[in-house]
């Protein structure tokens, strides 16, 4: 091994553990019909960006504003992140630093509050996400978080539920977002009540930032003080956060971005989501937006039609929540989805509104549209896939049937994979 320069060698001749793990995982990826909502396929553009040698340079503070040296290129990569996202979400300011969604949550929580301070979210076992009050998480360890949920008949967001919790609490902060809700927010809704008791309105839309960008689904930016989102997901980049605000909230976010929640940024993966941004500007990806909604609607339809419960009736969205007791009393979400992830469809257990049943047991299963029309199904393999899943749950017992449906599963998905 040579001592000028760093190693040339591959990752196979250094760490032979490693790659076949790598390549296992490949595998995988191309063996199995994925349906994880919070997944997705980066583009090899995205990934060259990620795996590239900025992620050797250290840089802390911002473009213009650094506190090491040599940060001339990054300043320009990053720069042109702020201002594709800007463009491509009509945002006035854009910070692309966040690791995270959560650590863009949390940014923005340092941003408007205080500890003790009250926030209002949507309950984690109705459709929120852990930084939207969890008692587990940092948010709910540190604020007052008050929670609305939804309808126990429609299984809709109630916005009259909304608006009196609000008026009686008078939260700070008023948070709309949600990791398995499989309908449309009413931004115009949530700015009148946040207005109406002198709140801060947040939207996180780390789940549907992906169809914003498509203009498939309406865009938060123009009701909200700042909106949060992740940069994978249905927005096919690479793992990251992201953090729209209006301009007069812009300097005291990117403080709390820097030195507030984290250190330097992670250059690489600003590069690459740089390159994703650029990606979701081509009518490539909005008829992939698209396909992601039709193809999620033919999901759901086609659970409905087998006799399945799908949660709300039906999804304006990515992604499709399914009653697993609706197939039988005894079927949890966990033995769904590990049944399942055996014959090759990777989704996850979820607890449906007002589940009796653990977070780790659960009696749904949660799934998104956006890998699979990343491998180029439509609605009759969306519709297929239904299919198989209800199928397989309905003679789980029965190891023939289970079987043949297990080499149907792996027929569709080496018809469609990721990576060639």
């Amino acid at each position: 091994m040579s001592n000028k320069g760093a190693s040339q060698e591959s990752l196979s001749s250094v760490d032979g553990e490693i790659a076949d793990l790598i390549n296992k995982d490949l595998d995988r990826q191309n063996s199995h019909i994925h349906l994880i909502a919070s997944e997705n396929f980066a583009s090899k553009a995205v990934m060259e960006a990620s795996g590239s040698i900025l992620t050797n340079k250290y840089s802390e503070g911002f473009p213009g504003r650094r506190y090491y040296e040599g940060c001339e290129t990054i300043d320009e990569i990053e720069q042109l992140a702020i201002d594709r996202a800007c463009e491509l979400f009509e945002a006035e300011h854009a910070n692309v630093q966040p690791h995270s969604g959560s650590s863009a949550n949390m940014a923005v929580y340092l941003n408007f509050l205080e500890a003790g301070d009250t926030v209002m979210g949507m309950s984690l076992d109705q459709g929120g996400h852990l930084t939207h009050g969890s008692p587990v998480n940092f948010s709910g360890k540190t604020y007052n978080f008050v929670s609305y949920g939804l309808d126990k008949e429609t299984e809709l967001i109630n916005m009259d539920e909304v608006a009196e919790v609000a008026s009686k609490t008078k939260p700070k902060v008023l948070v709309a977002g949600y990791s398995s809700y499989s309908r449309d927010l009413d931004f115009k809704a949530f700015r009148e009540i946040a207005d109406s008791v002198g709140a801060y309105f947040v939207v996180d839309a780390a789940h549907f930032i992906g169809l914003v960008a498509g203009k498939v689904v309406e865009n938060p930016v123009k009701y909200a003080d700042v909106v949060t989102a992740t940069t994978h997901k249905a927005l096919r980049g690479p793992r990251g956060g992201l953090i729209l605000s209006k301009e007069e909230f812009g300097k005291d976010i990117d403080k709390n971005i820097f030195p507030g929640a984290q250190g330097g940024a992670i250059n690489n993966q600003i590069a690459a989501k740089a390159v994703c941004f650029k990606e979701a500007m081509s009518k490539e990806y909005k008829d992939y937006a698209q396909q992601v909604k039709n193809n999620a609607n033919a999901l759901a339809e086609s659970f409905i039609d087998e006799g399945l419960r799908v949660v709300s009736g039906g999804t304006s969205n990515h992604l499709v929540l399914v009653d697993t007791g609706s197939v039988d009393d005894e079927l949890t979400g966990k033995e769904a989805s590990n049944l399942l992830n055996d014959m090759g469809i990777t989704l996850n257990r979820n607890a449906i509104p007002f589940d009796a049943r653990s977070p780790f047991i659960t009696s749904g299963i949660r799934m998104g549209t956006p890998c699979i029309t990343t491998c180029g199904m439509k609605e009759e393999e969306s519709t297929k896939v239904g299919y198989l899943i209800s199928e397989a749950l309905k003679h789980r017992d029965n190891q023939d049937q289970i079987k043949e449906l297990q080499e149907e599963i792996r027929s569709l998905a080496k018809q469609f994979q990721p990576y060639e």
